[in-house]
C-alpha cells in the first residue's frame, strides 16, 4: 500500500523566495522549502506532491485534481490569500483536511493582509514562523490523515 499523498500547493510569487525580500521571507529558496517538506513527509510515512505557480486557475485546478487522490493540502496561497474566491471555492469542494501555511505572520503586516479567504476553507492555519511552517503543518497533516484512517 502506498504511503497517503498530501500535496503541498504554492501559489504566486514563491519562486522567488530567497531572492525577494529576504528581510521579510528569509533566504531558503523554494527548492530547499521542498526538500524540508519531502524531508518532514518521510519521517512520518507520507508522499508529497510538492507545486508552485504564478497563475490562479492552474492553481485551482491542482486543488480540484486534489480530490479523490490525495489525503490532504497544504497551501500556502501566497497573494491569492486576500483575493482568490475561486481558490477557497475549490478548497472547499475537494472536502480535504487544508492547512494554510504563510511564511511571514500577516495579522502583523499591512491590513489587506489580514483577511484570508483560504482560511475559511481550511482546517488549520500556520503563519509567522518562516519555512519552518510548512514542516508544522505537515506534521500537523500527518495527525489528521492518521485520525481519518482510525
Amino acid at each position: 500500500m502506498s504511503p497517503p499523498l498530501i500535496v503541498v500547493l504554492n501559489g504566486p510569487n514563491l519562486n522567488m523566495l530567497g531572492v525577494r525580500e529576504p528581510e521579510k521571507y528569509g533566504t531558503a529558496t523554494l527548492d530547499d522549502v521542498e526538500a524540508l517538506c519531502a524531508e518532514t513527509a518521510e519521517e512520518y510515512g507520507l508522499a508529497i506532491d510538492f507545486r508552485q505557480t504564478n497563475a490562479e486557475g492552474e492553481l485551482v485546478t491542482w486543488i480540484q485534481e486534489c480530490r479523490g487522490r490525495a489525503a490532504g493540502i497544504v497551501i500556502n496561497p501566497a497573494g491569492y490569500t486576500t483575493t482568490s474566491i475561486a481558490v477557497m471555492d475549490a478548497l472547499l469542494a475537494v472536502d480535504l483536511p487544508v492547512i494554510e501555511v504563510h511564511i511571514t505572520n500577516i495579522h502583523r503586516r499591512e491590513e489587506f493582509r489580514h483577511n484570508s479567504y483560504v482560511s475559511k476553507a481550511a482546517t488549520g492555519v500556520i503563519c509567522g514562523l518562516g519555512v519552518g511552517g510548512y514542516a508544522l503543518a505537515i506534521r500537523a497533516m500527518a495527525d489528521l490523515v492518521e485520525q481519518d484512517e482510525e
